[in-house]
């Protein structure tokens, strides 16, 4: 059977890696990508960027989803501080990354190219290592002035100021990235790097028990 998951992303560029992994099997992706409330987020609090999250989640519920997957931690974030509530299963892209890395008690770094996710996200990661009561050392660091290039469309500078990053660490150290931007760069880089799309490819696929399509 075929099931429609609404897809909901602050950038472009992350429904490729999406459809990349999930084209065999038998689901359908509905996309919608919203950049605006990132330039919100960054002007500073506002209390209606919430309520618009809430929006484009009512709005991708209407058109016939069996489940929402969002991609932008910031909006998970956002969606944490709202009473949000929908029969829809809703698929947050950090949890099966959080669950994968609070199975490794060794001390992990984990890497970022946008600085605006890094602070919702560390939050959110050791909110969840205390709720299933695990302990995760864990250091977060900023690939400082990456973001700009993926913004700007320039795809092949953001990979290698990636890749270029990731050759400090060594082959023994655990490293992951946090973005879903950032996997091209991690692939690109021959290292051994943790990422949010492999674990989010077996959540859905084992959630939703799918099967490729012949």
């Amino acid at each position: 059977m075929m099931i429609r998951i609404g897809c909901l992303h602050a950038h472009h560029s992350n429904i490729e890696y999406i459809e990349g992994e999930l084209t065999p099997y038998n689901v359908k992706m509905v996309h919608f990508v919203d950049p605006g409330l990132m330039y919100h987020m960054d002007s500073g609090p506002n209390v209606h960027i919430a309520e618009k999250v809430e929006q484009q989640l009512n709005w991708i519920e209407s058109c016939q989803v069996d489940a929402i997957l969002i991609t932008c931690t910031n909006y998970i974030a956002l969606l944490d501080e709202t009473d949000y509530e929908t029969a829809t299963p809703i698929i947050k892209i950090d949890e099966p990354f959080f669950e994968q890395i609070c199975k490794n008690s060794e001390p992990q770094t984990l890497l970022f190219s946008n600085p605006a996710t890094v602070s919702g996200t560390m939050n959110r990661l050791f909110q969840y290592a205390d709720k299933w009561s695990r302990t995760v050392k864990v250091e977060a660091r900023l690939i400082e002035n990456s973001f700009q290039f993926i913004m700007n469309g320039e795809k092949d500078a953001y990979n290698h100021a990636i890749v270029s990053y990731l050759e400090k660490y060594s082959d023994s150290e655990h490293i992951s990235v946090a973005q879903l931007s950032m996997v091209n760069g991690a692939r690109k880089s021959g290292k051994d790097v943790f990422h949010p799309l492999d674990a989010l490819i077996k959540h859905v696929v084992q959630h939703f028990e799918l099967d490729k399509q012949a």
